[in-house]
């Protein structure tokens, strides 16, 4: 007995609608928290690209979007390996929750302050809702080119940019990580704009 026709499309339909959720709930509850919907500046611009200036992380994208197509990377790479059964809709699925419960988790107070006193980012007050919705999408768009290039190139495609990152604003994914966890002052000051 084959399946029927709508049980066909309701499989095909689950995953996406839940991938849309997510978003929207993250958004409702980032702005929950207090963050703003667009920059305070009145504007929303597609790029910012001056990590040295108060619109970084207010905008749609900003060099720090870079960061977040690795992050998609990784979480291609670890659901690939704890979950390879599961469908690639219910990972890419899977990607989104955690890429947005980590948006949550980085405007939280807990993390903005870490930010501030272990890191270059001084006077970050947190993304805008506008901006975190930009690093989702661009952790989307890192889990695609890892399942387009696979392993080996997708590697090598993580590598390359955390060297672009880190030569064009001293700062890479990486980098924050280590920042966050274990802070270096000689890292700290390097960071630093000047």
């Amino acid at each position: 007995m084959s399946a029927s026709p709508g049980g066909a499309i309701a499989k095909r339909l689950w995953p996406g609608l839940a991938i849309l959720l997510v978003p929207l709930t993250t958004t409702l509850l980032l702005r929950a928290e207090g963050r703003l919907w667009i920059c305070s500046c009145g504007r929303v611009l597609l790029w910012a690209g001056d990590t040295c200036s108060s619109n970084n992380s207010q905008h749609f994208l900003d060099p720090y979007s870079f960061t977040h197509v690795l992050h998609g990377i990784l979480y291609f790479w670890l659901i690939a390996l704890v979950l390879p059964r599961l469908r690639s809709s219910w990972q890419l699925w899977l990607a989104v929750t955690i890429a947005s419960l980590w948006e949550l988790f980085e405007n939280s107070d807990f993390i903005i302050q870490r930010y501030r006193e272990e890191t270059a980012a001084l006077g970050y007050q947190g993304d805008t809702v506008v901006n975190s919705l930009g690093d989702i999408l661009c952790c989307v768009l890192g889990f695609m080119i890892a399942r387009r290039l696979g392993l080996r190139r997708s590697v090598l495609a993580f590598v390359v940019t955390e060297i672009v990152l880190l030569l064009w604003i001293r700062d890479s994914l990486l980098l924050e990580i280590l920042m966050l966890v274990h802070p270096i002052g000689a890292l700290k000051a390097w960071q630093m704009c000047r």
